[in-house]
């Protein structure tokens, strides 16, 4: 087993699972963090049996606001283990997201959600340690051309097995006995295809039952 069979496994990041960077000082992407959750889940097995993480948080003092006022930060330290053949590996991130402070308008503010937001930005960090969203983290999300060849690879690897070149002669020779002249263009316009060989596999028998409803009785 190689040193970085696992880090090529699962580095790609679907283009259709990631956004923006928002409220930070520099931009961005960022892998949504359930699809990495599921990424994992596929890669080591259910989340709990194949791996999994546990939570180390803590709240302490950030920047001094005014004299004995100081903004609250919530710290959270997740530890990340997993299964990788018959080994049982372990990473470790941190996280950290303001709890409680001042806005720049001047109000106070408490986010009872900064302890999921600190424990999230840990557990995205963690998993890329081992190589998920790799290609975020190393900056080839920076390249669109690197964006669009895999939205490419994605979409054929995606794309479904079509009928045979057999198939293709027997719709075109069922559809001739509906006697219309529109009767293919309508039947592709129905299936979304732009010629009968783009039919996939998986409709051929309900397209040919739906075509032979059609054809005049004799």
């Amino acid at each position: 087993m190689g040193n970085l069979d696992l880090w090529l496994a699962v580095e790609k990041t679907d283009p259709a699972h990631v956004r923006p960077i928002t409220g930070k000082a520099y931009q961005g992407t960022s892998p949504k963090p359930h699809y990495l959750v599921r990424k994992a889940t596929e890669t080591f097995g259910p989340c709990g049996i194949g791996w999994g993480f546990t939570v180390d948080e803590r709240i302490e003092d950030g920047a001094m606001i005014e004299p004995g006022f100081f903004e609250r930060m919530h710290i959270a330290k997740v530890k990340v283990w997993y299964k990788w053949g018959e080994a049982r590996g372990e990473v470790e991130h941190i996280g950290g997201t303001p709890f409680s402070g001042r806005r720049k308008d001047g109000k106070i503010f408490t986010d009872e959600d900064a302890p999921k937001k600190s424990v999230t930005d840990a557990l995205v960090k963690a998993l890329s340690m081992i190589g998920f969203a790799g290609d975020i983290f190393m900056g080839r999300y920076d390249d669109s051309k690197y964006v669009s060849d895999l939205k490419r690879e994605i979409a054929d690897a995606g794309a479904p097995d079509l009928i045979s070149s057999e198939q293709v002669a027997e719709l075109h020779d069922i559809i001739g006995k509906i006697g219309k002249p529109d009767a293919e263009k309508n039947f592709m316009a129905y299936f979304k295809i732009e010629n009968l060989g783009d039919l996939p596999a998986r409709d051929f028998g309900r397209a040919v039952s739906a075509i032979k409803a059609k054809v005049p009785r004799s």
